[in-house]
């Protein structure tokens, strides 16, 4: 056990912990926790979900068993495995992930405690659809067996670590033919040509996802670059990499040094990228062939991205709406526009159907944005922006937040009350514990 500083993504906030790391059931002690205690991976959650300020937290990324069976594409992944280690042991054999976020820096652990979804929720849902079954550990010190169909599973599905410390889980996987990505892009010159492209055509790509500068306004009030694609056939490749059609080589990395001044991603530098980002996207294109890491994990490519904001850090925001809803996606957009908000990773995608209790995608629209701490009047905005996705029915991702209110959360997630039913079955004495459960008030009594 050792005392460290432990923060989320977005730099902010940060808490000091007590970290154990845990390669066997047997290495977890609950006794003599007075704070509890919190799973914990490769840190990419943007706020406070994976710390405990005073108590304790389990890193799990020594679980490292993997098996892949090559028949069934059935990978038993340690709840430490990455997405990253899928990708190595899978790519080669013809298997890839089902679903994958914006980065393979995450664990399996965390991907089913955030329920993690990526560019084609609209086609596929989230992770959780995907896994048979999860290897929970609770605070009895028992190993529970949970599967699809047990109220413990959908709990534990997005349910942010506090049913329990996921040991491992057996997740079906895609087949491919090679390694690469088919691409089609398109230029939107505002936000009505975009989700007009996004809602005709979307169904007809496995994966989607649009680029959106928030900076612009007037006639180019969100404008964008909408990127689509799925897996390439053999038959898509030239003939040199044919040859090798599931090669899929180390990626290089250029490692950002923790220098950079806090301010240094403002109004001018972000608006001056977003109008070169903008132009230097062909208006169309298709049949594209991108890289996995070109496609799904550009920002992969540049390792400890989150330094460019300074050590003040940034805060990630990204709601949901439904369909329904489409009015408070554009007012939000507006705002923010208006307000010239520093932000140059926004991006919008389509939700399909969701899975319920504490998990984040609903049918319809999410957007998420990045955002430097310091910006001015950005807290009272935010809490506005709250109002307005609570009366359109929405939602904010809580894998990434650091700042709602409880109230917000309770309208926001009207399965609480079945969620917080089973997970004081799982835990009665109310073991896991983290910052975030304790500002949502995410147990009875708990202040």
């Amino acid at each position: 056990m050792t005392l460290k500083e432990l923060s989320g993504w977005g730099r902010v906030p940060s808490a000091r912990s007590y970290v154990t790391p845990v390669s066997t059931a047997d290495a977890i002690v609950l006794d003599g926790l007075p704070r509890g205690a919190i799973a914990r991976g490769l840190g990419r959650g943007y706020g406070d979900c994976a710390q405990n300020t005073g108590g304790s937290v389990f890193d799990v990324t020594p679980l490292t068993a993997l098996e892949l069976n090559e028949s069934t594409g059935v990978v038993t992944a340690g709840a430490g495995i990455s997405i990253e280690d899928l990708l190595s042991t899978c790519v080669p054999k013809g298997w890839f992930p089902p679903v994958t976020p914006g980065t393979k820096h995450i664990t399996v652990g965390g991907a089913i405690a955030a329920d993690v979804h990526g560019k084609n929720h609209h086609r596929d849902g989230s992770i959780t659809r995907h896994i048979s079954e999860i290897s929970l550990y609770t605070s009895s010190g028992t190993v529970e067996r949970l599967t699809r169909e047990s109220s413990e599973f959908r709990a534990t599905a997005g349910g942010l670590g506090l049913t329990g410390l996921v040991l491992s889980a057996h997740v079906s996987m895609i087949t491919i033919e090679t390694s690469k990505i088919l691409v089609d892009t398109l230029r939107a010159p505002n936000l009505d040509d975009l989700m007009a492209a996004m809602l005709s055509d979307d169904d007809h790509y496995r994966y989607s996802v649009a680029w959106i500068d928030l900076m612009a306004g007037g006639a180019s009030l969100g404008r964008g670059i909408l990127s689509r694609g799925d897996h390439a056939p053999v038959d898509a490749l030239n003939s040199s990499s044919s040859s090798l059609p599931l090669d899929y080589p180390r990626t290089r990395t250029l490692q950002i040094p923790d220098v950079f001044p806090s301010g240094l991603l403002n109004r001018a530098t972000i608006r001056a990228f977003n109008e070169v980002w903008y132009r230097k996207a062909p208006s169309s294109r298709n049949g594209e062939i991108q890289s996995i890491e070109h496609f799904f994990y550009p920002l992969d490519m540049l390792a400890d991205w989150n330094r460019l904001y300074g050590r003040r850090g940034f805060l990630q925001y990204q709601f949901a709406v439904p369909d329904s809803g489409i009015e408070t996606l554009r007012t939000i957009i507006a705002e923010i526009s208006e307000r010239r908000f520093p932000t140059f990773l926004a991006v919008l995608k389509r939700f399909g159907p969701g899975n319920g209790l504490l998990s984040f995608p609903i049918a319809g629209w999410t957007l998420a944005l990045d955002i430097p701490i310091g910006v001015s009047d950005l807290a009272a905005t935010l809490d506005r922006f709250d109002t307005y996705i609570c009366e359109a029915g929405g939602r904010v991702y809580l894998a990434k937040d650091s700042r709602l209110k409880p109230d917000m959360f309770r309208t926001m997630y009207p399965e609480f009350e079945k969620w917080l039913e089973i997970r004081e079955r799982l835990d009665p004495t109310g073991t896991w514990q983290s910052d975030l459960s304790r500002r949502l008030r995410l147990a009875r009594g708990a202040a």
